[in-house]
């Protein structure tokens, strides 16, 4: 379930630039179970970009990556 959601993530952030703010909104949780925007981050798989007046969320080239690789399943 964690990697379905992980995905999700994923392409949710690709759709379109996200701001910090509206990405921590949608995906951040308190339940230890579901920490899909932490692993994510642990991971490596998504960076904060702060250099803007709003920041934004965006994919690593190691997210890209997993992205990728699930779309050719």
């Amino acid at each position: 379930m964690t990697e379905s959601l992980t995905i999700q993530l994923l392409e949710w952030i690709e759709a379109r630039p996200r701001t910090y703010a509206e990405a921590i909104e949608a995906w951040r949780t308190s339940c230890p179970r579901l920490s899909v925007w932490d692993d994510a981050t642990t991971d490596g798989l998504i960076r904060s970009n702060r250099a803007n007046d709003a920041p934004t969320v965006e994919l690593t080239p190691a997210g890209q990556a997993k992205l990728s690789a699930n779309s050719r399943r």
